[in-house]
């Protein structure tokens, strides 16, 4: 999308001429692609399409219509679409009819026209646009109609114009995140409200897809946006950029309907009561005092506290508070012991429930984590990964807390012979697309490239609804734009799912954590272990197992037996052909999860998807791996463990089994 075609409209009028309440529009007519007349072809189908698509759009759940009316080439292609915070399908339908109305008058006989409400947009075209989702044309910018600079402000003092540009993109990039990867699919939209001072109004923010884009697509159209605001908002009171696929618009007031979906920096915000705000400005403040007093340094206390002040969704506990959520961190709230601590589980007194893990005293290793995780995941949003809400650093006591996610993780499912047949193949499914859905997201869309390194069935947590949620980032790293793999000389993880080049040499990259992928496939869709004591005939994993099933034509007897006659046999089995690919021993010959993806969105349809490559061999790996005793039984028991692999003698230090 980097070479949408735009055209460049800047609004700069007198605000004494129009009223910031005035309704505003803004329309594009394009004559390139040829005229019309009223008693054509086309002119007729145009007609059908614009009587259509107001209604078809306000009796729709997304507010959204498209359509292609009549043969080619006097085909009239359409597109109607209303602003995500609108609720009354009547006051969407008169803004859409209103729209393509006034592009018939406006436009006259040409044959490509968008008109841009406050409330709506409307295009058509004898041109397929609805077949090129990156094309976000026209895209009109417009200033805020005073075109002043920020009131009150110097606009000779360029550190203040710098610093609102930069707000204004804190505050798109934020709503641009929300709403791609975490709004309402049939809606893809957010607003947000963000204070930064009592010198500095409040700033408002609205971001909205087309419905019929994918997240991703989504997404990147919203980049390109963003490059746009960086080129013309500089110190602007308001702007605009309003795009077919996408758009964007902030002001200084609250100009949308509703509550904001995304709040930032609002811990000082005047609509709150004053004496709550002192009272939390003065905790916070204790609070970091007594941590910079207790932790090691106190650097590391101010780069929780800048976390804090930067996320309104990341809290600084005491431990007072983490102790009595745990009830003392008593037996009955354990969930399980990881590698570096126990976890609880615990109950604010606001009612949410939040899962604590308490770092080990003295673990050297698990203070990297700790710091580790905290320095990526408080700033990653995605529904498919679990929200680190806080964390604790006081003395010798260093704690995460996390949403609490009511089901535990997949181990405790497929591994278990009562609760497995609770997943049928469609759960399943969905956890293949959501883990797949969130792996993308860090190799691609977050702000930061990231690898896991620990992508495992413990590590995938569910929610109340089964939803998959990739935890424990402890391990990750963050690769640069340029960086395709790095080497490390520590090498952690668990090794059934570790990549052969990452086991043996210390090289990573996003295919070791597709090969991990690969790993999770198989077991979901299998029921078994990658590693342990499990009879696979002369393999000593699964991996080697499933291919030679697949390459004896004999897949059908890898399927969990507790799917029954429930699961798509075909789909299946594709599924099990992209685990396979996952898992292959050259990383080059691995799919990226862009790929998986795109080949697991095909699976459901597989009798019409198109063919896979074949896969080559997994890697041969000559060690079985031990599961920890009872580790089936309380989905908590993780042995940490550390074994000598043939290969270069490289100590591999892995976190073993599950949650």
């Amino acid at each position: 999308m980097g070479t949408l075609p735009y055209l460049l409209l800047v609004v700069l009028s007198s605000l004494s001429l129009v009223p910031r309440a005035a309704a505003y529009s803004e329309y594009s007519c394009n004559g390139t692609t040829g005229n019309f007349t009223a008693a054509s072809a086309f002119g007729a189908n145009l007609a059908r399409l614009v009587a259509a698509l107001p209604a078809n759009a306000s009796s729709s759940p997304s507010l959204f219509a498209s359509a292609a009316v009549g043969a080619a080439p006097d085909t009239a292609y359409g597109l109607a679409l209303c602003r995500g915070d609108v609720t009354d399908a009547g006051v969407c339908s008169a803004c859409l009819a209103d729209a393509f109305g006034r592009l018939r008058r406006l436009c006259g006989a040409d044959r490509d026209a968008t008109f841009y409400a406050d409330l709506c947009t409307a295009r058509y075209s004898g041109g397929d646009f609805l077949a090129r989702p990156d094309d976000n044309s026209p895209v009109i910018n417009a200033l805020d109609v005073n075109g002043s600079t920020y009131y009150g402000w110097d606009a000779r003092n360029a550190t203040s114009r710098t610093l609102f540009l930069s707000l204004v993109g804190t505050l798109f990039g934020e709503m641009a995140m929300y709403a791609a990867y975490n709004s309402s699919a049939a809606r893809m939209f957010a607003s947000a409200a963000m204070y930064v001072n009592p010198q500095l109004p409040t700033v408002y923010g609205f971001v909205q897809c087309t419905p019929d884009l994918s997240r991703a697509q989504c997404w990147d159209c919203f980049q390109v946006l963003q490059d746009q605001n960086r080129r013309w908002y500089d110190g602007r009171e308001g702007g605009r950029i309003l795009g077919v696929r996408c758009s964007f618009r902030y002001e200084a007031y609250h100009f949308f309907g509703g509550m904001p979906e995304v709040r930032i920096g609002l811990k000082g915000d005047p609509s709150s009561p004053a004496a709550e705000t002192e009272i939390h400005e003065k905790k916070r403040k204790l609070q970091l005092e007594a941590q910079s007093r207790n932790s090691s340094t106190t650097e590391d206390a101010l780069k929780l506290w800048r976390i804090e002040e930067s996320s309104s969704e990341f809290t600084l506990y005491d431990f007072a508070e983490l102790a009595a959520a745990t009830g003392g961190f008593s037996d009955e709230n354990l969930l399980g012991r990881g590698g570096f601590g126990p976890v609880y589980k615990g109950k604010l007194p606001d009612g949410a429930e939040i899962a604590v893990k308490r770092l080990a005293a003295h673990s050297g290793q698990g203070l990297e984590e700790f710091k580790n995780e905290i320095q990526l995941i408080a700033k990653l949003q995605h529904t498919n990964l679990v929200r680190l809400v806080g964390c604790c650093v006081q003395e010798e006591e260093k704690l995460l807390v996390y949403e609490y996610m009511p089901n535990r993780s997949l181990n405790c499912f497929i591994f278990d012979q009562q609760r497995g047949p609770l997943l049928d193949w469609e759960k399943r499914r969905r956890i293949i697309e959501g883990v797949a859905q969130g792996l993308l997201y860090l190799h691609k869309h977050s702000r930061v490239r990231i690898i896991h390194r620990d992508l495992k069935a413990s590590n995938i947590l569910l929610d109340k609804d089964l939803n998959p949620k990739i935890s424990d980032f402890g391990m990750a790293r963050i690769f640069g734009s340029n960086m395709t793999e790095a080497n490390t000389n520590r090498v952690v993880g668990t090794y059934g799912y570790m990549a052969p080049e990452y086991a043996s040499e210390g090289i990573f990259s996003v295919k070791s954590d597709v090969y991990s992928f690969g790993v999770l496939l198989l077991e979901i869709v299998s029921g078994k272990r990658n590693t342990g004591h499990h009879n696979y005939g002369d393999f000593v994993n699964l991996l080697g197992y499933a291919w030679q099933l697949w390459r004896d034509g004999r897949v059908f007897e890898l399927i969990d037996p507790t799917l029954g006659e429930r699961g798509d046999v075909a789909t299946i089995v594709r599924c099990v052909k992209v685990a396979l690919l996952c898992v292959q021993e050259s990383a080059t010959d691995r799919p990226t999860m862009a790929d998986v993806t795109a080949m697991l969105a095909t699976a459901g349809d597989a009798a019409s998807a198109g063919p896979l490559p074949d896969p080559k061999r997994p890697p041969h790996f000559s060690l079985r791996v031990a599961t920890t005793s009872g580790s089936d039984d309380d989905c908590g028991s993780r042995t940490r463990f550390t074994t000598s692999c043939s290969t270069n003698d490289l100590t591999i230090t892995s976190i073993h089994e599950g949650r």
